[in-house]
């Protein structure tokens, strides 16, 4: 009886924690795994710490970490009790006196050489030369027809057709010049003193007070658009190319003309 009353007055003896550590050997910057046994239940929390990092904890297993080649020491409580601390020894990743002198450079590894870039860019060219080839031989041939059947048109029919097709297309390139060409060739056909070799200055004092103004303006638009490096200034296209138009003579007039 009074044996059983000494077990009972003696101090409980702390319980064996045997952790498994993996890797064994741990090196500067692996990731430290610890399992912690079941007993006594509850989560384990580690106590915070500058020796090691705590990458993960997860109930009865936390993974750390450190940079630091020596051992560093993992207390804290298991289940709300606290375990007894843990030394963990980390070796270096460095070979025993070394003299931290940087690796020689490795020579790169030979690329072998292909022809298959050099082939598709080739393919590449000839397809974009091919494809510009076929715009521009079509916008010719485009242009070609749309020039033949204007030259089936009369002289003042074809007048107001490029007209309406220059100022429907206020992008195309040397509108001006273009619009004086028409002018000009227009002039022409109606008498043989206002020739198409005229220049512009041979030309405007043959041309009817009337229509003086929007001429001598389309005209001088069209060789500065031609001729100046500068180009055309600015100009209001459809009131100019209104007062061309002025030129061709109501049907009524423009059949006695044409009677005549």
């Amino acid at each position: 009886m009074i044996f059983a009353l000494l077990l009972l007055l003696l101090p409980k003896a702390a319980p064996v924690y045997e952790p498994a550590i993996q890797p064994a050997a741990p090196t500067v910057g692996d990731l430290i795994t610890i399992e912690f046994p079941p007993q006594p239940p509850g989560p384990v929390v580690l106590d915070p710490s500058h020796s090691y990092e705590v990458v993960s904890s997860n109930g009865r297993r936390v993974v750390v970490r450190t940079f630091e080649p020596k051992p560093f020491t993992i207390s804290g409580t298991l289940g709300g009790e606290r375990f007894p601390e843990l030394t963990v020894r980390v070796h270096s990743v460095l070979k025993p006196k070394d003299k931290l002198d940087p690796a020689p450079l490795q020579p790169p590894h030979p690329v072998p050489f292909t022809h298959a870039p050099f082939i598709a860019i080739g393919i590449a060219a000839i397809l974009a030369a091919a494809l510009w080839a076929a715009v521009v031989l079509l916008a010719r041939a485009q242009s070609a027809e749309r020039g033949a059947q204007e030259m089936e048109l009369a002289p003042a029919e074809r007048f107001r057709v490029t007209i309406e097709r220059l100022r429907a297309h206020p992008d195309q390139p040397k509108r001006w010049a273009a619009l004086a060409d028409a002018t000009r060739l227009y002039l022409a056909s109606l008498s043989p003193h206002l020739g198409t070799e005229l220049t512009t200055s041979q030309l405007l004092p043959r041309v009817d007070d009337r229509h003086f103004p929007a001429v001598a303006q389309i005209l001088r638009q069209g060789d500065l658009e031609k001729f100046s490096p500068w180009g055309a200034p600015p100009a209001d296209f459809d009131a100019l190319s209104e007062g061309a138009l002025a030129l061709i003579p109501p049907p009524q007039v423009e059949e006695e003309q044409a009677a005549a």
